[in-house]
C-alpha cells in the first residue's frame, strides 16, 4: 500500500518556519529527549513516536521552531519524549491552544497530539472548530477505541455493545467516525493510517506537514492492555488484503486478492443511494470502479468512502488520504488583517502601538470599587 504525495501547488505548511543552516544535519536522536518513555509494553504509541522522531529531521526545521501540544491521555505524554518545544495542556483543549500559538507565531510548526477520548469527548467542540477554521497545524489523533489512561472505560469511538468497566452490559452509544467527523467539518486534509505500518505512516505525515491548513491524521493505535486486537483484521497478514481499502489519489479504489489483471479483485463503485459500495471487479467491470480524487473540493465522495468503516463492513477500513484541498487559513488571514490595520493607522499618523496601548489602558471610564 502506498500514499500519493502529489500535493496541489500552494503555500507549504512549513513556509515561514526557520530551517537549519547549510551543511547542518539532523537525525532522529536529535529529536529524542532524555525522558524515560512510560507507556505499557507493546503500546502502539511507541511505533508512532519512533516514526515521528525519524521523520522530523526530513522537515529540515530548527527544533526550537517546532512545538507539540497535547491534552490529557496516554498519547498526551508525547511532548515529553521529543526534544522540541511542547506543552502538556488541558483536557481536550489542545486545538484551541494550538490555534492561538499558530496565529501569533507564523515562525512555528505547530502539532497537536491527542486521543479518541481527549479529542472527541470533552474536546470535540474545539476539534471541529479548528478544522472549519483551517488553522495551520497538524493534528495526530491516536484512536485505540478505549480510554487507556483511566484504565479501560469505553470511549467515543468504541463500537456499540462494547463491554468495558463503565459499560458492563455493553455500550449503547453510537460511536464517532473521526474521519467522517473531520470531513463533515470540511477539514482540508483528512487521512487515516496505522501505527504498525511505518512506511505508510511516514508518508502520510509528510503530506500532512506539507499541507497549509489543518491536517487531521487518524492513527489506528493498538492498546494491548485494555483493547488488544481492535485492529487485527487490518494488521493480520492473512486478512489485511481484504480488510484494507487503500486510497491513492488518481488510482482506482481496488483491494483484496489480485484478480486476473493483477490488481485487487474487489473495488468501490457508486451505489444507487448516492454513496459507495464494495463489488467484485469481475462482475462490475474495471471501468466502473471509482477513481479516488483526494483533491475534489466537494467532500461528499470522501465522506461516503469514510462511511464504509461503519456501514456493515466491520472488517474493512479505508486507509490513506481522504481529502487534500487548498483553502485560505485562519491564521494567515488574521495576520493579514492585523498588518492592514497597522498600515492604515500608520498612514493616518496614529501614535506608536505602545502609546496606543497605554492610552487604551489608561483612558475611558473608570470605576472605584469599595
Amino acid at each position: 500500500m502506498s500514499v500519493d504525495l502529489n500535493i496541489p501547488t500552494f503555500r507549504s505548511g512549513t513556509e515561514g518556519v526557520p530551517t537549519i543552516g547549510e551543511g547542518e544535519t539532523q537525525t532522529g536522536k536529535d529529536f529524542s529527549s532524555d525522558q524515560e518513555v512510560r507507556w505499557c509494553p507493546g503500546c502502539g504509541d511507541y511505533a508512532v513516536l519512533k516514526a515521528v522522531q525519524s521523520f522530523l529531521p526530513d522537515l529540515g526545521l530548527r527544533r526550537e521552531n517546532i512545538v507539540f501540544i497535547s491534552g490529557i491521555g496516554c498519547s498526551s505524554r508525547f511532548p515529553y519524549y521529543l526534544d522540541t518545544y511542547g506543552m502538556h495542556s488541558i483536557h481536550g483543549r489542545a486545538p484551541s491552544i494550538a490555534t492561538g500559538l499558530a496565529t501569533a507565531r507564523e515562525d512555528l510548526s505547530v502539532w497537536v497530539v491527542t486521543g479518541d477520548g481527549d479529542a472527541l469527548s470533552i474536546g470535540g467542540n474545539h476539534l471541529i472548530h479548528a478544522l472549519r477554521r483551517n488553522v495551520n497545524m497538524t493534528i495526530l489523533l491516536f484512536n485505540n477505541r478505549i480510554y487507556g489512561l483511566t484504565k479501560g472505560q469505553y470511549s467515543p469511538t468504541s463500537e456499540a455493545g462494547k463491554i468495558t468497566k463503565s459499560t458492563p452490559m455493553g455500550s449503547v452509544d453510537h460511536p464517532f467516525n473521526p474521519v467522517s467527523l473531520a470531513l463533515g467539518a470540511e477539514g482540508t486534509f483528512v487521512a487515516r493510517t496505522i501505527d504498525s505500518d511505518r512506511k505508510h505512516l511516514t508518508s502520510v505525515l509528510a503530506a500532512a506537514a506539507a499541507h497549509r491548513g489543518t491536517s487531521l491524521v487518524e492513527i489506528y493505535q493498538n492498546c494491548p492492555i485494555f483493547n488488544d486486537g481492535a485492529f487485527d483484521a487490518i494488521k493480520n497478514n492473512d486478512t489485511k488484503a481484504d480488510a484494507i481499502i487503500p486510497l491513492v489519489h488518481g488510482e482506482p479504489i481496488r483491494f483484496g486478492a489480485p484478480g486476473e489483471d493483477g490488481l485487487g479483485s474487489k473495488g468501490l463503485v457508486r451505489s444507487a443511494g448516492g454513496g459507495v459500495e464494495v463489488v467484485q471487479v469481475a462482475e462490475a467491470g474495471a471501468d466502473a470502479i471509482l477513481v479516488h480524487d483526494a483533491h475534489n473540493p466537494d467532500p461528499s465522495t470522501a465522506f461516503a468512502i469514510s462511511r464504509l468503516t461503519d456501514s456493515g463492513y466491520l472488517n474493512q477500513s479505508p486507509i490513506g488520504i481522504f481529502r487534500q484541498v487548498e483553502r485560505a487559513t485562519y491564521d494567515d488571514q488574521a495576520r493579514s488583517q492585523l498588518a492592514t490595520a497597522a498600515g492604515d493607522l500608520e498612514a493616518a499618523g496614529a501614535a506608536a502601538p505602545t502609546e496606543r496601548l497605554a492610552a487604551l489602558i489608561g483612558g475611558g471610564d473608570t470605576w472605584t470599587v469599595v
